[in-house]
């Protein structure tokens, strides 16, 4: 067959997937190029182009001409259900039987394997995470790798450890590529990936510039339109979103840096009138399918999401995209506003900077590869145990957070350090180096993009342009189109009824704190004989705070309060204020002990206060203001006496820091006696929780002592 019939037969396919049979539909000539390249001549390629240019009508295309020639199933690499969903949707209008592996169906894994065996499906999806499954490695990759016609690795600067969303569970992809047949093709795709990025998965990949097709075209999007709203406070972007957004076009997406959020504009906005939806890592699996169908099907003005909705969704007539707070990396803001007019002419995307970004980007930092000393401990640890090691079994002795230790388990197991086996992990025994110049240069990249994205708020110049350089794109030019271009197409006042309305949401104080109900894994080997199950009289209640340090309301007035070099002292009025109020909404509520009826609670007899070293004066000061409040007797306070620094540790797995509390604290004769005299629930009052152990440590000894039920009361969650 010649290429002219070659190409006929690619576009009919193509007219079939776009819903078009016997239509006009043809691949672009940068599109043709990509497809001849894998069928024809069994190549490797490396597609970089801007979201919207086409990648997926690719590797469907070519999976019907190469499934047409006898070829085995197509494996795509897809990080994302949203993705995987869209795509098998796509691909049933073109004939095209595609089947998914993720974790959101594992009751038909066994069915699709099944499947693929008998040759019966055409394409198969497959999560990243997947790759390291062990059972998935040992039995389902091999026979995958050794059938495969064409390998996709979708969405492929994950790969990178330069990229904005590195995930080491791509890397396991380089197993596969050693096992494929000869003459396999393999098509790498990406929109955000500039020059770095693109070079480190060429080689992540195997595809040096000898050896790979790169197609790597202009990164403009001519639909979008960019602008800036600079505006005072988290209120006043709260009021604009509510008086300004039935002004934007169709149904988006509005993005938020957290959950909690994205939990706080969904609120108001639908106290506005709007139909809205969040989005977010805490949303269920069925109610995100909701959400999204809501959103394509037009049912939402847009979902308030996190980036939980990013790559791969697919809505080609979504008309804007409202950033609420600056994302920290300009590649991964071009990926979001990427979301926005693939198929309308115009949409609009706009920036809502605030002055907490920068609290929450160094919050959600903690990603860099561990210190040395610590992956050399955890290579011991596994090296002497000489059997598997669960990860909760390894927190016992590495004091790492447990997605630090996965990930870095997950890159010393494509290094060849470590195996992840049936039980767990295993040292190989293998040679390792510790590649320190390499994270370094990594995490100072990581400083460049946040000073890029300060850069992006303020510049004089066209904001696509400087978006396209970024991305390293060689065309990038004036777009004149956004507001540096064009002018500010959009005003940014807000009405002084919208403003009292998101001001009082957000001055609105209380979430609950969850208790620990069970002890980690694996205290009896650090020497503390706790284990299985809190037993319920030693737990303390559902507790309340007066906000997460990740809320855009509460959160901004507490960070700096909180802040690890803030100056102690007391308690601020306002603060005070909404602490009370706290805990006049909680007695209130359901079960309160303001309530009447069978499950109503007791009401508190007495006030504890954690002892901070930190902020003694913070701590003591928010225990009396309660108590006085509260006419409540302060009973006093526990007895720190750990190391100087056990009751500070923080960023500390669960494991390392019940060791580090376990014995700080003690309850005095002093106090004993207080509880003995007013037996009943208690409220113990601290500053913040974040892994929940000091509360859960403190309201054991209390109940030991013959407290009734403790009733935690902070100012700040982390969650």
């Amino acid at each position: 067959m010649d290429d002219l019939e070659l190409r006929a037969e690619a576009d009919a396919i193509l007219a079939e997937l776009v819903g078009d049979p016997g239509g006009s539909a043809r691949l672009r000539e940068d599109q043709w190029q990509a497809v001849a390249a894998l069928v024809r001549e069994g190549r490797r390629a490396l597609v970089v182009q801007r979201t919207g240019w086409g990648k997926s009508a690719v590797y469907f295309v070519a999976t019907a001409l190469l499934r047409r020639r006898g070829a085995g199933p197509t494996v795509i690499v897809s990080p994302l259900l949203a993705l995987m969903r869209n795509q098998v949707e796509s691909a049933a209008r073109a004939g095209i039987r595609a089947r998914t592996i993720n974790s959101a169906n594992p009751e038909e894994w066994d069915t699709i394997h099944e499947e693929v065996g008998r040759g019966e499906t055409d394409v198969l999806l497959v999560s990243p995470e997947r790759l390291n499954s062990v059972d998935f490695r040992e039995h389902m990759l091999p026979k995958l790798a050794a059938t495969t016609g064409l390998l996709v690795v979708d969405e492929a600067h994950c790969i990178s450890d330069w990229g904005h969303d590195f995930r080491p569970d791509y890397r396991r992809l380089r197993a596969m590529l050693t096992e494929l047949a000869p003459g396999v093709p393999v098509l790498a795709t990406t929109a955000t990936a500039n020059a770095r990025v693109t070079a480190d998965v060429a080689e992540q990949l195997g595809t040096g510039a000898g050896e790979a097709l790169v197609l790597r075209g202009s990164l403009d999007r001519e639909s979008l339109r960019l602008g800036v709203i600079e505006l005072p406070d988290a209120a006043h972007r709260l009021a604009w979103l509510a008086e300004h957004l039935n002004e934007l076009p169709g149904s988006g997406i509005i993005y938020t840096l957290t959950v909690a959020a994205a939990e706080e504009a969904t609120a108001f906005l639908r106290q506005r009138g709007f139909t809205v939806a969040s989005y977010t890592g805490r949303t269920e699996n069925a109610d995100r399918l909701q959400a999204e169908n809501d959103l394509l099907e037009n049912r939402v003005k847009a979902l308030v999401a996190t980036s939980a909705l990013g790559m791969g969704f697919d809505k080609p007539d979504l008309g804007f995209v409202v950033h609420l707070g600056s994302p920290s990396s300009p590649i991964a803001y071009y990926q979001q506003v990427g979301r926005a007019g693939r198929g309308v002419r115009h949409a609009d995307v706009l920036m809502l900077p605030g002055k907490e970004d920068e609290a929450i980007w160094r919050y959600f930092a903690d990603t860099a590869f561990p210190r040395e000393e610590l992956v050399r401990q955890t290579l011991a640890t596994l090296a002497e145990a000489g059997r598997p090691l669960s990860v909760p079994a390894l927190e016992a002795a590495v004091d790492l957070r447990r997605t630090r230790l996965e990930t870095m388990l997950k890159v010393l197991d494509v290094d060849g350090a470590v195996k992840r086996v049936k039980g767990g992990w295993i040292s190989t025994g293998e040679a390792w180096a510790y590649d320190s110049e390499r994270y370094a240069r990594v995490a100072r990249q990581r400083a460049g993009e946040q000073q890029a994205m300060r850069a992006y708020v303020t510049t004089d110049g066209c904001r696509m342009e400087f978006l396209r350089r970024q991305l390293d794109d060689p065309d990038a030019a004036p777009c004149g189109r956004c507001d540096i271009c064009a002018g500010a197409w959009i005003a940014s006042s807000v009405s002084a009824e919208a403003l009292t309305g998101a001001e009082k949401e957000l001055d609105r104080p209380g979430v609950e704190v969850e208790p620990r109900r069970m002890w980690p894994t694996g205290m009896p080997a650090l020497g503390v004989d706790l284990k299985g199950r809190i037993p319920a009289g030693e737990q303390g209640a559902t507790g309340r705070a007066l906000g997460r340090l990740s809320d855009i309301g509460w959160g901004n007035r507490l960070r700096p309060l909180l802040a690890v070099n803030a100056p102690d002292g007391p308690v601020p009025d306002d603060v005070l204020r909404a602490a009370v109020a706290v805990l006049a909404d909680w007695a209130r509520s359901p079960g309160g002990w303001a309530t009447t009826g069978p499950d109503a609670a007791a009401r508190p007899v007495g006030v504890v206060a954690v002892p901070s070293l930190s902020r003694p004066r913070l701590v003591s000061s928010l225990a009396e203001g309660i108590a006085r409040v509260g006419q409540l007797p302060l009973l006093g306070s526990l007895t720190y006496v750990g190391q100087s620094d056990a009751h500070v540790v923080r960023r500390s797995n669960s494991a390392q820091r019940l060791k580090a509390l376990s014995d700080a604290f003690t309850v005095s004769e002093e106090l004993a006696g207080a509880l003995a005299r007013v037996p009943g629930p208690v409220l113990l009052v601290d500053d913040y929780t974040e892994s929940g152990w000091t509360l859960a440590v403190a309201a054991r000894l209390l109940r030991r002592a013959g407290s009734g039920n403790v009733l935690p009361l902070v100012l700040a969650s982390s969650a």
